[in-house]
């Protein structure tokens, strides 16, 4: 199968972003950073682009210039398995950045992303619809998801 790695363009912190992404994350990692040269267009020896793993999944990320922002129609989803988990990622990747809805939140360098617990499609998926129906009421008012106010919504 082909490999497919995300590409993320930055204006010019590319390397930045990768450090403090790799910082949040456990097994992840810098791989690689290619520098720009004489023939440019960034600066000389400045990070052109960097290569990084978080949590074993690669990423590329470019200086590229200040042509294009990142926007929600693409974001990263985090799979927590605890409160404690979704808090830290929470806390981590909003700092500096700005909190939006439903788990939602931007961070610094305008990247999206979604601190989801396991469990939330269980709720959302259930088959009776007034147990679905209460967990989603519930977690469309919530800008971080509380795993123990969803479940409270669910169960009545």
């Amino acid at each position: 199968m082909p490999k497919i790695t995300p590409f993320l363009w930055f204006d010019n912190q590319a390397e930045e972003a990768a450090n403090f992404y790799v910082s949040i994350f456990k097994n992840s990692k810098i791989v690689n950073v290619s520098r720009y040269g004489e023939a440019g267009p960034g600066p000389k020896g400045s990070a052109m682009t960097v290569v990084f793993q978080l949590d074993g999944q690669e990423f590329i990320a470019l200086n590229g210039g200040p042509h294009f922002k990142f926007t929600e129609a693409i974001s990263f989803s985090v799979d927590c398995k605890t409160q404690q988990e979704v808090d830290e990622y929470w806390e981590k990747l909003s700092a500096g950045g700005k909190p939006g809805q439903c788990g939602w939140l931007k961070d610094k360098y305008g990247l999206s992303w979604q601190i989801v617990p396991s469990i939330l499609g269980q709720l959302l998926g259930d088959k009776d619809p007034q147990k679905s129906k209460r967990a989603m009421e519930a977690m469309l008012k919530m800008t971080k998801l509380d795993i123990a106010a969803l479940q409270r919504a669910y169960e009545g």
